[in-house]
């Protein structure tokens, strides 16, 4: 095998490589050999199959897994020769290998640009001291005692109110048609969160139970639904049951449903230990991206293309998740692909940009990731998905990401080093993370 390399632009090669056929027909004759050991003909004993017919009956696979097998030794061969670190997917332009002749194809990748960096030992950096003050762990609290609320049925037979819980049967229709996808049996609804449409609320709130009613609701226009956004419909809802929101006092035996804690004082530590933990690690990830953007502030080079379209994509596919999880279509936005590339294009290139800078600082401090770490990034990301470790492990290797991984926590381990070696001052929590702390929801023990 021999190859050449092509300087495409500062950040991306191109290798051009061209493989003798002797290679060719070793590469073929071991693919066929494997296919010979343990496939299974009638007529022939296990093992025992002519090579001809191993190749006339799996020709197409055989050449297949002939030509991938050879494609991704060459690589891994010539990557380590080069002394080379791909950041994007490694793109492969090749054809299927023929017996008898030489077979040429060509790959491609993009790589870090080459720039000095500036002195980042002993910088200055600050971070915000944490507070926390009564007040927000009793709104922690609060929403406990809202989880654990006994929904006790309403014996008065009456409409129901803001702050109680519905059951109910609902059901559009247009054209006195029933519209698909719009009906529920045994609803559970909370009234006054705003959860459903004000005239859906409404009309919720003129029924007693056991009764019927309907009426003509407008869908937003950006209903999930785009063939009925902002139409009319007919909405029919029956009324079940209202159910009243029971709070539980605020003492040890409220402590112990919420988490087994031996006390309402000891629960009260427990939420602010966990408040002042994940304060913390947000004060420090802000003190380290003011650093962070700082030093990169004092040098410039050339993004690679696909790194930056790959970050942009992935803005673009957050914010489609973020928009149907909302019950609303992608398209309701009323912005075009383009539009949001456009939109999402500087954020991306800032983040390549430190992604670039951290990695030059890993290689100056010589960090590495061992398999495990890998393995232990992948597990995270199979773990909050929902999918398979072995199945997604297998994916990032067929489509060549496993370098995208790596690249991802030699980032992390060199923004770590960085503030390490950094001389760290604590401040006063400024007046924006006070109005976060009045603010603060997401807070669990």
């Amino acid at each position: 095998m021999q190859y050449n390399t092509v300087d495409v632009s500062p950040v991306k090669k191109q290798i051009n490589i061209e493989v003798p056929a002797e290679e060719v027909h070793a590469a073929l004759a071991a693919t066929a050999s494997l296919y010979r050991k343990d496939v299974e003909i009638k007529g022939f004993r296990k093992g025992k199959v002519p090579s001809s017919v191993v190749e006339s009956r799996f020709k197409k696979q055989i050449y297949n897994e002939a030509t991938n097998d050879l494609i991704n030794l060459h690589i891994n061969q010539i990557i380590s020769e080069l002394n080379l670190n791909p950041l994007s997917r490694i793109d492969v332009d090749a054809g299927e290998m023929i017996k008898g002749e030489d077979f040429k194809y060509t790959i491609s990748f993009e790589i870090s640009p080459e720039f000095e960096l500036p002195e980042y030992s002993d910088i200055n950096i600050e971070e915000e001291e944490v507070e926390v003050n009564p007040d927000e762990v009793e709104r922690v609290i609060q929403r406990v005692r809202n989880n654990l609320a006994e929904l006790v049925p309403v014996e008065e037979s009456r409409p129901p109110r803001d702050g109680e819980t519905v059951v109910i049967d609902f059901q559009a229709f247009k054209d006195g048609k029933p519209v698909e996808g719009i009906k529920v049996d045994n609803f559970q609804m909370n009234l006054g969160e705003g959860s459903a449409l004000e005239s859906f609320e409404k009309l919720v709130k003129t029924l007693t139970p056991g009764q019927t009613d309907e009426a003509e609701i407008t869908l937003p226009q950006d209903f999930i639904n785009k063939d009925l956004a902002g139409q009319n419909v007919l909405m029919r809802i029956t009324l079940h049951s209202i159910k009243e929101r029971i709070l539980p006092d605020v003492d040890d035996e409220l402590a112990q449903k919420a988490g087994g804690f031996e006390s309402i004082e000891k629960f009260r530590e427990i939420i602010e230990k966990s408040y002042l933990e994940s304060r913390k690690q947000l004060n420090k990830s802000s003190a380290q991206k003011k650093a962070l953007d700082k030093l990169k502030a004092e040098v410039d080079f050339p993004l690679p293309e696909s790194l930056v379209e790959g970050r942009i994509e992935q803005k673009i596919s957050e914010l489609r998740t973020k928009t149907e999880q909302r019950g609303k279509s992608f398209e309701s936005l009323g912005r075009t692909r383009e539009e949001l590339q456009e939109q999402f294009k500087a954020e991306a290139e800032d983040l390549v940009k430190s992604q670039l800078f951290l990695l030059a600082v890993a290689s100056k401090e010589e960090l590495s990731v061992d398999p495990q770490e890998v393995d232990a990034y992948i597990r995270n990301q199979a773990a909050s998905s929902g999918q398979d470790f072995e199945k997604l492990k297998g994916f990032y290797e067929q489509n060549n990401l496993m370098f995208a991984i790596k690249d991802t926590i030699l980032a992390d381990k060199a923004m770590e080093k960085i503030y390490e070696k950094a001389e760290v001052k604590i401040v006063p929590p400024s007046k924006q993370q006070e109005a976060v702390q009045q603010d603060e929801q997401d807070v669990q023990p």
